[in-house]
């Protein structure tokens, strides 16, 4: 009776150990499954492995989660990297006129200004005098498109 039930016992282990799918099947069914020829996933004793281009972070936690849910997985490294398109655009490079320039320029645009003056030092220009209300706007649009560092505003308003 006990050698019955140690051959039992055996049988069942061999059973569930050869109905286990392989890492061929489970890499085919990947591969079926994610469909996509920018991500490629390999699986080695059960841990597959997510490589290629994803279009950005939710895609790359689907897919994760996806081969995850498949059967005979046992556990995911994802290595996928984020499509650059996805990427933030680099900062806008600021040009700051040297003072000399900065100042034949504000000059220039100060002239048409009555009753207002200006000085450049280390790239700011500071602004004095009265302007009415409704020229400040305009006068501050054509300062800023010289790019200065800052502009200290010390106009007073009529």
């Amino acid at each position: 009776m006990k050698m019955r039930s140690i051959l039992l016992g055996i049988c069942l282990t061999v059973a569930l150990v050869s109905c286990k799918p392989n890492d061929a099947d489970i890499e085919k069914a990947l591969q079926e499954k994610i469909n996509d020829p920018d991500i490629q996933v390999s699986v080695h004793e059960g841990v597959a492995t997510i490589t290629g281009i994803c279009d950005d972070e939710m895609f790359k936690k689907n897919i994760e989660k996806s081969v995850r849910a498949t059967k005979g997985v046992k556990s995911v490294v994802n290595t996928c990297e984020l499509a650059r398109a996805n990427q933030e655009p680099a900062a806008a490079t600021v040009i700051i006129n040297s003072d000399t320039d900065l100042d034949k320029a504000v000059s220039k645009v100060v002239d048409a200004y009555d009753g207002v003056s200006a000085t450049v030092v280390g790239g700011v220009v500071t602004l004095s005098g009265e302007i009415a209300k409704d020229r400040l706007q305009p006068l501050m649009q054509s300062i800023q498109e010289l790019n200065p560092k800052k502009v200290d505003n010390k106009l007073t308003i009529k």
